[in-house]
């Protein structure tokens, strides 16, 4: 009698699975294409910015030989490229030398341009555009406008930035150009008197008073 009770429940299970495969059997299947095509494709994703990521320290490399090499012409084309396709942390790294080589070879207005573009760019770390932002107001310290370049230092002077030492002495720098030699003795007092402050800016600084003070 039980084997009985046992055929039947099997017979039962049976029609059971079958009526569910014919209803959403066809979903399953999917299921398991979409489970089986999306781990192939992070796999293959994977590999695939593993040799992005080869190549363009490959191609970094190769900028920086042309550098060594004095072919600063053909450094400053391959860092162009370089930033044009790879990822943002490359990319970030080739501008920033791009900007240095062309500043090195006279042409200060493109590594003006190679900074300022840095600095507004939102996809770079906001730690390199801050640091880009100072590159652009030291280049452009004598000659920019001083509202623009005063509006680009006070978030890079603010005390929870990191480059907040390096700001405050472009501050001060840009008040004396101003005529506002006053500011600049109490930025660079603040400087001169902070023990957070780097011993070299904190030397600048009390240079800086002196000669202000004479």
């Amino acid at each position: 009698m039980a084997d009985l009770f046992d055929e039947v429940d099997e017979e039962l299970r049976r029609d059971q699975f079958n009526r569910y495969w014919k209803q959403y059997g066809k979903f399953a299947i999917a299921g398991l294409v979409l489970i089986v095509v999306g781990t192939a494709g992070g796999v293959g994703w994977r590999e695939y910015t593993e040799k992005k990521r080869i190549q363009h320290s490959e191609e970094f490399t190769a900028a920086v030989t042309l550098i060594q090499d004095n072919k600063n012409n053909e450094a400053i084309d391959a860092l162009g490229a370089l930033a044009a396709d790879a990822n943002v942390g490359y990319a970030t790294l080739a501008r920033f030398r791009e900007a240095a080589l062309k500043a090195d070879a006279g042409d200060r207005e493109g590594a003006i341009a190679v900074y300022d573009a840095l600095s507004k760019d939102r996809g770079v770390d906001e730690l390199y555009s801050g640091l880009a932002g100072l590159y652009y107001v030291l280049n452009t310290i004598d000659t920019g406008d001083p509202a623009d370049l005063a509006a680009r230092l006070t978030p890079l002077a603010d005390a929870e930035s990191p480059w907040r030492f390096s700001a405050r002495e472009l501050s001060a720098l840009l008040a004396i150009r101003q005529g506002e030699p006053d500011k600049a003795v109490e930025i660079y007092t603040q400087l001169a008197d902070d023990a957070q402050t780097p011993s070299g800016a904190r030397a600048r600084a009390a240079e800086m008073l002196r000669a202000l003070k004479q």
